[in-house]
């Protein structure tokens, strides 16, 4: 009760009142939650260890091709289409009712069919991604929340060095910032193509640490088509909650300001891993 109460007085000094707190410790927890391998092996009941096994010697070309085809069909639907009318709406559970179908697909194919089957399910996350966004105050009419949405892609691919960083996601996002003020930049006057590919490269970077992870999975013989589809489950929930803890901090720093957030962020996560459990 004392750390709780020390930690309101701290969010209220860095400028944020009670119910934005709050809304703060509900992201982190889900920004700072474990690896998506992690996740993975909890979900599906098989060893981490198995899991981490190594890959055929052409996966990473496979995996290369797979996330660049994905991410490239993910910013032709962000850039050209991803406005959501009043019927558009599907909900969470849809998107990932919806990419176990590909997922199962993709599982009975093994490796062989990850660069078809990626597109398909990164395209279908993507407007998930963005009913989130706008569930959370996001103008979609705008290139900045677009962007924001396959900033996502990402924020779900974490490195050994980001856990041992403090404020990892904020920094990932600084990381981006320059590529999509970019992208925003040449818009109106032509180059976005160059400006766009080279964000892409960016988090693609990211993107395949969870692709990778992934496909391990799926290449494991124990799974099948049925394995595949579970491993698409958790694969998408994964990224909604990356786009709903990256949409409330975004909601927050349009209220509050960034600084404000990103002070805040830093005493909840430090607050957060004293505490025996999480």
């Amino acid at each position: 009760m004392d750390t709780d109460l020390a930690l309101h007085g701290e969010l209220l000094e860095a400028g944020l009142d009670p119910r934005a707190g709050h809304d703060l410790a509900r992201a982190v927890a889900l920004l700072e939650q474990p690896s998506f391998l992690i996740t993975l092996a909890n979900h599906v009941g098989v060893p981490i260890e198995r899991l981490a096994a190594r890959l055929p010697g052409r996966a990473t070309h496979v995996l290369t091709r797979a996330v660049d085809a994905a991410l490239k069909r993910a910013a032709d639907v962000a850039i050209g289409s991803l406005e959501l009318g009043p019927r558009r709406f599907r909900g969470e559970r849809f998107h990932r009712l919806a990419t176990m179908v590909t997922g199962a697909v993709g599982g009975a194919g093994g490796l062989a069919t990850l660069v078809v089957e990626l597109p398909v399910t990164t395209t279908l996350m993507l407007r998930s991604i963005a009913e989130i966004a706008a569930e959370e105050g996001e103008d979609l009419t705008t290139l900045e929340a677009r962007l924001a949405c396959l900033e996502v892609f990402a924020l779900g691919g974490r490195s050994r060095a980001d856990d041992a960083a403090e404020n990892a996601y904020f920094a990932l996002r600084a990381a981006l910032a320059e590529g999509v003020r970019a992208v925003i930049d040449r818009s109106a006057g032509g180059g976005m193509g160059r400006a766009l590919g080279e964000l892409i490269v960016r988090i693609g970077s990211r993107f395949q640490i969870v692709v990778g992870e992934k496909a391990v999975a799926q290449a494991a013989p124990v799974f099948g088509a049925l394995g595949g589809a579970g491993i698409n489950a958790a694969f998408t929930a994964h990224f909604q909650r990356m786009a709903r803890g990256h949409f409330i901090v975004r909601r927050l720093e349009r209220r509050w300001g960034r600084e404000a957030v990103r002070t805040a962020y830093g005493r909840i996560a430090r607050e957060r891993l004293k505490r025996p459990g999480v």
